[in-house]
């Protein structure tokens, strides 16, 4: 996602990014809703299954929007402290 490999710019810093999962097919794969400032906040706010629903609504979509825009603006020392109490949590992925 970092070079820009995302399915699409929703604005207001969500993106969504589609992950197939194995041996699941394509309609099995997952919708992912991101927060992001594209340099180095990455926020995982949203996922579900595409078989479960197409996507999100407008208002739904307007309220990502806001929740992204309180994220990105975090600071340094708060985004620590959230992540210590786990009010945030941290989550990676090593390359393989």
């Amino acid at each position: 996602m970092e070079r820009g490999l995302i399915d699409a710019d929703l604005g207001g810093g969500v993106i969504k990014k589609r992950i197939a999962l194995p041996n699941r097919g394509k309609s099995g794969s997952v919708r992912t809703l991101i927060a992001t400032n594209k340099n180095d906040r990455w926020f995982f706010v949203l996922g579900f299954e595409k078989n479960q629903r197409d996507n999100i609504s407008p208002k739904e979509l307007l309220f990502l929007k806001y929740f992204a825009a309180d994220l990105l603006k975090i600071s340094d020392e708060r985004l620590v402290n959230s992540l210590k109490s786990k009010n945030l949590l941290e989550v990676s992925h090593e390359a393989q």
